[in-house]
């Protein structure tokens, strides 16, 4: 009896351990024709401190592929004075409004129209990328070389248009102009799609000059510290990573977080990757195409009103384009929500990852999969998560009835127990060896009833972050006050059922010897009901139905062993 009550309170316990650690483990400190193009390693680093807008762009390599090595780079003109701005070029599909600045042509921000800010607000969307002073969160990106002027994100372009809308059609280009003082054209083009996060730039090159132009392909995104405001009571805020991440073929998928890029500069190369800016729910990220090389690079401003944090790629491999001819130099952006079904389209390795499920994926993957297929019946993430408690429960039921037939037995032995205990009050040594004597003679297991409960913590954990991570989930209503199962139960209806389920399944379980151990078997309820008041009312509903699923499943065969 006593080994089974430190297995179950170890296991208990553990869920304590992990669900706390999960809300403090990570906060931040801060928060074509006519050309080719393909990656080189090496090139220069971009981490140096700036001291304005101007110098962060990515240095040039050697215009070369016959080596892994490119020289020193040389520093990219200066277009513009530090806080200049273009006019805006405002673009509103059926999925996001977005704004493009004529200076660089920086995607200054992006709203998420289907994203509202909160189910209170259905016509105030989400602004994921916006340059409100002193926050900052915008894409760049440009082309580099040497010897001649190219246009980066200092540019200033010229634009024929500055209003668009999708209507009916089913795609929108956006086209800036840009010259160049040796002769080189150039255009900018956005291509937006209808329900798409997708935006595809393509920079045309028209080489009217009589020399050949090389060039690379650059990309980033600048974002000063993005913090999750507080809604967990107490407890703090959720735990979400906010931060950089980049992907690689050999690393695979890596956060880098505020931290990182502040104690020194990024300098991977890879063949296969991208770079991306996460936010709980929403990311931003780089998806190179069309070459085979690339080089990811970090750095930060630290001379602004708040440090500004970019995350980049940039080709080392060079596009070429002869003299009057014309190339085309790829690139794609995706910014949107971490919908799993868009994340798989984009045909970005390790894309998905970004929905970050910790340690457990292999557990979640399986358990969200079959969350969306079951939603897909129910067009309810209430009952899909109602009805996956079911499928779990199902599962696991032979290790629950072994579970629960192992504590029937030991709470029919527990008058028995009781009579040892107080036989051998002043021996604790002899009462151990008679207990197990008696657990011997009953063919009882003490720890019969632990092991299915360890078994099930990590489903447990893994549905958290299901429900956490999963921005289907977000503003998801179930019925009544419950319309956003991805915060908590503003009545706490639902953490007081679930603290009570708790305690009926405490007096169903047999009562430890132990007084100790009996005040905190009787303490854990309470507890576990005040952690509960700020989690997800999604995981709240699945322990509430778990807890009622099991007492059934417990009475039930806790009575057939009692009139056995």
């Amino acid at each position: 009896m006593q080994f089974q009550r430190i297995m179950l309170l170890g296991a208990l316990g553990l869920v304590l351990v992990m669900l706390w650690q999960s809300w403090v483990e990570f906060q931040a400190t801060y928060p074509g024709p006519g050309g080719q193009q393909s990656l080189q390693t090496s090139g220069g680093s971009d981490g140096q401190a700036s001291v304005d807008r101007f110098e962060d762009v990515p240095d040039a390599p050697e215009p070369t592929t016959s080596s892994n090595e490119t020289a020193a780079p040389e520093a990219v003109p200066v277009a513009a004075e530090s806080g200049e701005r273009g006019k805006l070029i405002r673009v509103a599909t059926d999925l996001v409004n977005v704004e493009i600045d004529t200076l660089g042509g920086d995607l200054v921000r992006v709203e998420l129209l289907k994203h509202p800010v909160s189910v209170d607000t259905p016509d105030q969307p989400f602004i994921l990328m916006h340059r409100d002073t002193p926050s900052l969160y915008v894409a760049q990106n440009g082309l580099i070389g040497k010897d001649r002027e190219y246009p980066n994100h200092n540019t200033q372009y010229t634009a024929s248009k500055y209003s668009y809308h999708l209507g009916d059609a089913d795609r929108i280009d956006v086209v800036l102009h840009w010259m160049s003082p040796d002769g080189i054209e150039y255009e900018k083009i956005f291509h937006f799609r209808r329900d798409s996060y997708r935006v595809e730039i393509d920079f045309r090159i028209r080489n009217h000059s009589d020399t050949r132009w090389t060039g690379f392909a650059y990309g980033q995104l600048k974002q000063t510290e993005v913090e999750t405001p507080g809604s967990m009571g107490f407890l703090g805020r959720l735990p979400s990573y906010n931060g950089a991440a980049i992907y690689t073929e050999v690393d695979k998928y890596e956060k880098i977080d505020y931290g990182e890029i502040q104690e020194g500069p990024l300098n991977v190369s890879t063949q296969d990757g991208w770079v991306a800016m996460l936010q709980h729910y929403f990311v931003s990220a780089w998806l190179p195409v069309g070459s085979e090389n690339y080089q990811l690079y970090s750095g930060v401003n630290r001379d602004t009103a708040k440090p500004q944090y970019r995350i980049g790629y940039k080709t080392t491999d060079p596009a070429v384009v002869e003299p009057g001819h014309e190339g085309v130099v790829h690139t794609v952006l995706f910014v949107g929500p971490k919908e799993q079904r868009r994340l798989d389209e984009q045909g970005a390795n390790g894309l998905k990852l970004t929905v970050d499920y910790g340690w457990l994926t292999p557990v979640a993957n399986p358990l969200f999969w079959l969350l969306d297929k079951i939603f897909g019946f129910t067009q309810n993430w209430g009952w899909a998560i109602i009805l996956l408690t079911f499928l779990v429960k199902l599962v696991f039921y032979p290790l629950s009835a072994a579970s629960y037939k192992s504590m029937a037995k030991m709470k029919k032995l527990q008058p028995r127990m009781t009579t040892l205990k107080e036989r051998y009050s002043d021996d604790k040594q002899k009462f151990q060896q008679e207990m197990m004597k008696l657990y011997k003679a009953e063919k009882v297991n003490p720890a019969g009833g632990c092991l299915p409960i360890l078994v099930q913590i990590p489903v447990f954990i893994a549905l958290y972050w299901v429900l956490l991570e999963s921005v289907e989930l977000r503003q998801a209503s179930f019925m009544l006050w419950l319309n956003d199962l991805s915060l908590p139960d503003p009545y706490f209806v639902l953490p007081i059922i679930m603290g009570a389920s708790m305690l009926a399944q405490h007096f169903l379980n047999p009562a430890p010897v132990d007084p100790l151990q009996k005040k905190i078997m009787m303490a854990l309820p309470f507890v576990f009901t005040i952690f509960f008041l700020w989690f997800p009312a999604g995981l709240v509903l699945y322990w509430v139905v778990n807890n009622l699923l099991s007492i059934a499943q417990q009475y039930y065969i806790t009575r057939k062993f009692a009139d056995s």
